[in-house]
């Protein structure tokens, strides 16, 4: 028997362009997406020079660990919650 390991972010190497607004996708998708978004974001705050990104980096560490936290709980109030915060992090 062949195994093979389900890739839960095979939505973004299908579609270059992420997620769109009117793909049929579910709220784990869009959270996924989201985070990962988010964690480029955070990189870019980190490479702030003489660390005057680093609140920002903080903060948003915080929000994806919560984030990611709700899904691995499965919790879909806070998936919502999380990904709406996420949504209009920039």
């Amino acid at each position: 028997m062949n195994f093979t390991p389900l890739d839960p972010l095979d939505f973004l190497s299908k579609n270059p362009q992420g997620v769109k607004s009117d793909a049929q996708a579910d709220l784990v998708q869009l959270l996924l997406y989201e985070i990962i978004r988010v964690k480029d974001i955070i990189k870019y705050y980190e490479s702030i020079p003489n660390g005057a990104g680093q609140l920002g980096a903080s903060i948003l560490n915080e929000l994806v660990s919560e984030a990611y936290s709700s899904l691995v709980n499965y919790d879909t109030v806070l998936m919502k919650k999380y990904y709406d915060l996420l949504l209009n992090c920039d």
